[in-house]
């Protein structure tokens, strides 16, 4: 299992931007795609982006398209996302898990860390 810590998180005017990072060690020799997830006040979590474990394949959500970059550096066990042009409907709660490579859009655990709240101001 993997273990990730998620930053970056704030507070930003519409048409801003932020940068998330996502620092993980894993528990296993495996080797795991990545992906970030939100979840906004009383909606389901939901998929945000995915990349594979080389960098080679990246997934959004069509809400994202255009504005969110989803990138990772393996040497230091980090995935990040770029965020811009935020709008208030980006306010969430982000996290990042694990993903199947053949369901890049889907968490493998079952546990969450405590994710890093994102506030967009209209």
């Amino acid at each position: 299992q993997v273990q990730v810590v998620e930053s970056g998180g704030g507070l930003v005017q519409a048409g801003g931007s932020l940068r998330l990072t996502c620092a993980f060690s894993e528990s296993t020799t495996s080797y795991y795609a990545m992906g970030w997830f939100r979840q906004a006040p009383r909606k389901e979590r939901e998929f945000v982006a995915s990349i594979s474990w080389s960098g080679g394949n990246t997934y959004y959500a069509d809400s994202v398209k255009g504005r969110f970059t989803i990138s990772r550096d393996n040497a230091k066990n980090t995935v990040y996302l770029q965020m811009d042009s935020l709008q208030p409907q980006d306010t969430a709660v982000y996290y990042c898990n694990a993903v199947l490579a053949g369901q890049p859009q889907n968490a493998y655990f079952d546990s969450w860390g405590q994710g890093t709240q994102v506030t967009v101001a209209s």
